[in-house]
């Protein structure tokens, strides 16, 4: 099963993203790299890189950010490691972890989770 990662600048942000996308994917392999290590606001490039060993598997892991710093610490990370099934994932951060959980709880591959995202992407959440 793949893997999900979720980058955000918030621990509880992150935290509250993976809780919310276990809900709906309770056997989905998903977990939080928010914050610095003391808590505060920032990215760590060691919680990313901690998170995708936590959920890495033969099957990739997806990772998710929310902006800036944290999308060129993951990178720095995804360089670093040398995997070429660790990938970054463009999308709306709470609803793309939830969809890409959802998918590889359902055993979506990964190279299919970026399609799946940018529909939630569009997905309107108002029927106006």
């Amino acid at each position: 099963m793949v893997g999900v990662v979720v980058v955000s600048h918030s621990q509880r942000l992150a935290e509250g993203t993976v809780e919310l996308a276990q809900l709906m994917a309770s056997g989905a392999k998903i977990v939080a790299a928010g914050g610095l290590e003391d808590g505060t606001t920032g990215t760590s490039f060691e919680k990313i890189m901690a998170a995708v060993e936590q959920v890495y598997s033969e099957d990739g892991v997806a990772v998710l950010m929310d902006m800036g710093s944290a999308v060129m610490t993951t990178e720095m990370v995804i360089e670093s490691m040398g995997y070429d099934n660790v990938v970054m994932l463009d999308g709306p951060v709470v609803e793309g972890a939830i969809v890409a959980a959802l998918e590889a709880s359902l055993g979506t591959p990964l190279h299919e989770l970026q399609a799946k995202v940018d529909e939630a992407r569009v997905a309107p959440k108002l029927d106006l």
